[in-house]
């Protein structure tokens, strides 16, 4: 069987700073149109919006006065209808998802859905933020900003917390044991430039697109927008995790592609469109046209913040 193209793109990467960065939202978009489909996509952006400008981003589409090619560009009957697919991640939640599973000996995910639920009421605010900074700091060999604790701090603070009363102190003391297999981890990270750091919701994502799109028994081929995460280390390992379902990946730049200029579209308004969900000020015609394509294992805590689910 013939593979199909799927044309990829990304907003919101920031490699491992998941807290603290510019963004609290990732987004992955692949996209399923011919070459000949999406450049048509594309002159029709361009003419409905009416900028000089030499290569249109989302932003673009973002602005009020861009609001109905935002809305065609979504719509059930416009021309991504079926053709498009996003994995949303609430980067606050993929770090409390990452310490459950590898602190906590029987972490899993409704586990972690609890912590990130009670935390911040059950520790106060600024102590839950400094403890997934903490978190993500001791996963880091050289964390290049944000708080720097060592192992040994780090474990202190999880002692501290796990003598509060409540669910949210009794998952923290599950952690206490988790030093072994914190400092296992970071020996790999140390000898295995290629390892996947758990903290990096790229290549997790880039899994979902595949399986998305292959789930029909199709192979597919990733044309995806130059990532310097996807090393060639990383790329074998997807292959290996994926095995048929994913044929290759090549790399493009998005201005010599339709396809992925289209994905960097999709993916850049729903990283906005679920970031400002995710904050309160949502919009519930946006984030109804966006749920068609937002993949339902996205990593979100749909009851701490409305998902824009299927």
């Amino acid at each position: 069987m013939s593979p199909v193209e799927i044309a990829c793109d990304e907003s919101g990467s920031e490699g491992e700073n998941l807290l603290g960065g510019e963004t609290d939202v990732f987004a992955h978009a692949g996209v399923r149109l011919s070459p000949e489909a999406a450049a048509a996509c594309v002159r029709e952006i361009r003419a409905r919006i009416g900028s000089p400008a030499e290569e249109y981003k989302a932003n673009h589409l973002l602005r009020a006065k861009h609001r109905p090619v935002l809305e065609w560009l979504l719509d059930p009957g416009g021309p991504l209808a079926g053709h498009g697919h996003v994995h949303l991640t609430d980067k606050t939640f993929f770090a409390v998802r990452a310490a459950v599973r590898l602190l906590a000996e029987d972490g899993t995910d409704a586990m972690a859905r609890s912590l990130h639920r009670a935390g911040p009421a059950a520790f106060g605010a600024a102590r839950w933020d400094y403890f997934l900074t903490a978190f993500t700091s001791v996963l880091r060999l050289n964390p290049r900003r944000g708080v720097t604790t060592s192992p040994q701090a780090f474990f202190a603070l999880v002692r501290e917390l796990a003598d509060v009363p409540g669910e949210a102190g009794e998952i923290v003391a599950r952690f206490r044991d988790g030093g072994e297999r914190v400092a296992a981890y970071r020996a790999r990270l140390a000898s295995d430039p290629g390892l996947v750091p758990v903290l990096d919701p790229l290549v997790p994502a880039v899994l979902h697109t595949v399986r998305h799109w292959s789930a029909d028994g199709t192979p597919v081929s990733l044309v995806h927008d130059e990532q310097l995460a996807l090393t060639a280390e990383r790329v074998l390992q997807l292959k290996a995790v994926l095995g048929h379902r994913l044929a290759d990946v090549r790399f493009v730049d998005s201005r010599s592609d339709a396809r992925v200029q289209i994905a960097d579209f999709l993916a850049g308004v729903a990283r906005r469109i679920a970031s400002d969900e995710l904050n309160g000020r949502g919009d519930v015609r946006l984030t109804t046209l966006l749920a068609s394509f937002v993949d339902t294992e996205s990593v979100w805590d749909g009851s701490a913040a409305e998902h824009p689910r299927r």
